[in-house]
């Protein structure tokens, strides 16, 4: 394993779980919206990621190739899906102005999908997935340093 190749794999994980945490944010600062562009209440929008494929074409000129395991993949975000698989809550209030009109659920309004506690559960384990890689980015480092005060003699 090359030398930055703990700091790539961090730092693909940094990238991904601050996009988690704009989508979770989106989440939150819509689940009240009961109208979208694209007709009727927001849906709860989530990130699916998957293993890094692609190599990074950087590779260290120092590390003899015999010894060079490659960089290390990380992880990518795959896409963004809206979440269908959850229903939308029907609140009672007949003077919105997205309540239904007519039918059995008249003067019901269709809300988001997006329960709060849920996001904010995310969010944290969004936030603590982050902070995890930035720790092991630090750890590279003061080795790296560690290593250049040994070779200093």
């Amino acid at each position: 394993m090359g030398l930055f190749s703990a700091i790539n794999i961090a730092a693909t994980g940094m990238s991904a779980e601050r996009l988690r945490s704009d989508v979770i944010a989106d989440n939150i600062a819509n689940a009240s919206t009961t109208r979208t562009a694209e007709g009727g209440p927001f849906r709860r929008s989530r990130v699916v990621m998957r293993p890094r494929a692609e190599t990074p074409s950087w590779r260290s000129p120092y590390l003899p190739q015999a010894l060079d395991n490659g960089l290390g993949k990380g992880v990518r975000v795959a896409e963004i899906q809206k979440d269908s698989a959850a229903q939308n809550r029907l609140v009672y209030d007949p003077t919105h102005p997205d309540a239904i009109t007519s039918g059995p659920r008249q003067g019901y309004v269709e809300m988001p999908n997006v329960d709060v506690v849920t996001e904010m559960v995310d969010l944290i384990a969004a936030t603590r997935a982050y902070e995890a890689n930035a720790s092991i980015i630090d750890g590279s480092k003061s080795m790296f340093q560690r290593a250049m005060e040994i070779g200093r003699g």
